[in-house]
């Protein structure tokens, strides 16, 4: 995602987002943090990881995002 254009609107960034094969199949994907700030904003972003139910954790100055439902479990 680093190509895309500096003036996208937030909107059309999370289509972009949510077009990608991973996220369209439920799988996990991850975005830089900073992309996030730059494109959408991180309180936006979240708020609609809360809207679709996706859970969201952060590491390493990039957020990961779990394309669906299922429960999550940290095992080390």
């Amino acid at each position: 995602m680093d190509n895309l254009p500096q003036t996208m609107s937030p909107e059309n960034w999370l289509l972009h987002l949510f077009s990608s094969q991973a996220a369209r199949e439920g799988a996990v994907i991850r975005r830089k943090i900073r992309d996030i700030d730059r494109y959408v904003g991180r309180d936006a972003f979240l708020a609609e990881m809360r809207r679709r139910g996706f859970p969201v954790v952060e590491n390493a100055g990039q957020f990961v995002i779990f394309c669906n439902h299922e429960p999550i479990s940290r095992l080390a």
